[in-house]
Parts: C-alpha cells; structure tokens; sequence
C-alpha cells in the first residue's frame, strides 16, 4: 500500500514519545524551561498536550475516535505513558484499515482542506517538535539521555566517530513492564573523550 510508510512512521513516533517520556522522574512534571515563566510548559502540560492534541486531530480532522478518554484518572508520569500507548496503539490499529483512497481524500485542516496524508505528516512533525522541547528540558534536568533518533551524547557522541545508537527499551511492551517497576533500561556506554558536537568549546 502507498502509504503504509505514514504508517510505519506513525508506529516509531508513538514509540518515541514514550521513550522521551520515560527519562523523568517522578518529581519532574512540575518542572518548566524558567521556573518564573509560565509560557513554556512543564513537562506535566506537554503529557497532556501530547494526548489531549492528538486525540484531537485524529478524531476532528481524520475522522478516528478511539472512544477512550484522553486523559488518565491520575495524572502521573507512567499513567500518562499507559494511556497514551492505548490510546495510541488504537488509532495505529485503525490507520492499517484504510485504503489508499481514504490517505488521499480530503478533510479540513482547521479552515483549509488537505488531503489525510498531509495532515498526517503535519500530526507527526507536531509531535516530533515537543518531544524536541521535552527532551531539551530533559538535558536541562541533568538526565542521561538514550537514544530517540540516532546516537546521543550518552551513547557516544557523533555519528562520524561511530557512536552507537541504544533505546532504553527494546519496545513500547517492555518500556511500560519496566516503566511501572524496576524503571531497568538498557545500559548506555562509558563515556569517552570523544566531541558531542561540532564545535566543541576548546580550553
């Protein structure tokens, strides 16, 4: 099918919102980039943002209600991470029906109309972009960070120097067994005396 790639696609974002969900802790929701500053969310606001936005698109603009609340009975960190794979694994489970015809059909995007295939691709760049800002506050945080698109500065550094690409988990099944117990993500590598990045501060 022509666009089982958006598919695919959408199945390793969901994964990946879970994954950068999963280095806080516990005491990180109230956490925001300036603790004076109420314009930048917290990381609390961007969980629910996450889910109460997607559900939103998904629902409004494609046309898939999962009929599940998108938001937990308790606001904590692995609640939202449960209800946000359910929730999530049920629109994946609904986008494997459609024929080629509905990713090319038109719905309205806000006050504009755009095929489902786009606004898919606009769902997806959406979520990439605050998971970027949660992962930022993340480093902010001090937390070590495992990888989420490539290689890290806790994996290795650059991908020229060869630095290994390691996710916490081997899959959103697992994250959620250990996120609700031992929290035991795979180790991350000892780090080197490599460069993080391009240009490096020099003494």
């Amino acid at each position: 099918m022509r666009y089982e790639f958006l598919i695919d696609t959408y199945n390793t974002e969901r994964a990946k919102v879970l994954s950068a969900w999963s280095v806080f802790e516990d005491g990180d929701l109230p956490f925001r980039p300036h603790p004076t500053d109420r314009r930048g969310r917290s990381v609390h606001e961007h969980m629910v943002h996450q889910c109460v936005s997607e559900d939103g698109w998904f629902r409004t603009m494609l046309g898939i209600d999962v009929k599940a609340p998108p938001l937990p009975k308790q606001e904590t960190r692995i609640e939202f991470m449960r209800r946000y794979a359910f929730d999530s694994g049920a629109r994946l489970a609904a986008l494997r029906k459609m024929e080629e015809s509905w990713w090319e059909g038109e719905t309205l995007f806000f006050e504009v109309k755009r095929s489902r295939a786009w606004v898919m691709t606009r769902r997806m760049t959406h979520t990439s972009h605050h998971r970027g800002q949660l992962l930022a506050m993340a480093r902010m945080l001090g937390r070590d960070l495992w990888s989420n698109y490539g290689p890290t500065a806790d994996t290795g550094g650059l991908p020229q120097d060869h630095a290994a690409t390691v996710y916490a988990y081997s899959g959103i099944d697992v994250l959620l067994e250990h996120e609700g117990s031992d929290r035991k993500k795979n180790p991350l590598p000892k780090r080197g005396e490599k460069a993080v990045t391009e240009r490096p501060e020099r003494e």
